[in-house]
């Protein structure tokens, strides 16, 4: 596998050096090429990597990419990312070419938003939010997953998303990659401007910060969802799960999507272990 990231304006640099670091890419700076255009010089090497990553506006990536695919199931993974880094786009060979991975990859670095357009995630109608203890093993966090979602496949979850102090958490990383379910992570200036908790956390206020962790993460993740099992807990690891609404024809009543009418909906006690987990 040979990543690249690509530029197209100098004011990108620091961006690109850490896209480039981070995933281990070759970055191009195609202004420090004299007499060669750099679009002609993307045509000359888009077939020597296999993920790219463009760091330029979607319409350049568009333009750029002109005449070059070939196949799906040949053609390098391309994710663009505006140079704000506010959102990492999978704009050829998402499934077969790995580029919704990498654009959630780059995404976790950045703090962009992750936009994945491919129908197959489009079926999954699931967003986990999950928090758990330092520490805590994979098949921990799978067995509290799986109380959660009480009988629904764990087929039919898009992603998992948690608080940016868990980025690293190993368990929780493990756990996503035997299950090949991307990881969301949401910066936790995000969560803290959200009070979208239900039973608000005396533990995870003075340590983290924030009311929460899973409700608010999972349902910043999917802002056109509906809490249906909020916070449950199961040693030391606490889940909640969020399910897409489908697009009504008609604009929802005021406050329909809020956190308070979707426990009222739901009718679900969060369990009074959760206090003794303060996760």
């Amino acid at each position: 596998m040979s990543r690249a990231v690509w530029l197209v304006r100098a004011e990108a640099l620091p961006l690109g050096q850490k896209l480039a670091a981070a995933l281990d890419a070759r970055l191009y700076q195609p202004w420090l090429q004299a007499g060669t255009g750099a679009r002609e010089q993307f045509r000359a090497a888009f077939h020597a990597h296999s993920h790219w990553v463009l760091v330029m506006a979607s319409g350049i990536a568009v333009r750029y990419l002109d005449g070059l695919p070939q196949s799906k199931y040949s053609d390098p993974a391309v994710v663009v990312m505006d140079e704000a880094a506010r959102f990492a786009i999978p704009l050829l060979s998402g499934h077969e070419g790995g580029a919704n991975a990498l654009a959630y990859e780059a995404a976790r670095l950045t703090g962009a938003i992750p936009a994945i357009t491919t129908a197959t995630e489009a079926m999954k109608p699931l967003t986990l939010g999950i928090g758990c203890r330092r520490g805590k093993s994979a098949e921990a966090i799978e067995q509290a997953v799986l109380q959660a979602l009480a009988g629904r496949p764990l087929s039919a979850v898009r992603e998992v998303a948690t608080i940016d102090l868990k980025a690293d958490e190993a368990g929780l990383l493990a756990f996503c990659a035997r299950h090949a379910l991307p990881l969301r992570v949401i910066a936790r200036e995000d969560v803290a401007a959200r009070g979208w908790t239900g039973a608000p956390s005396d533990w995870v206020r003075r340590n983290v910060g924030v009311d929460g962790v899973c409700e608010p993460c999972a349902l910043i993740a999917c802002p056109r969802g509906r809490l249906i099992v909020p916070k449950t807990a199961r040693d030391g690891v606490t889940v909640a799960v969020v399910e897409d609404v489908p697009l009504s024809p008609t604009p929802l009543p005021r406050g329909e999507r809020g956190l308070t009418q979707c426990v009222a909906r739901v009718g679900h006690a969060i369990p009074a272990s959760d206090a003794a987990d303060k996760t």
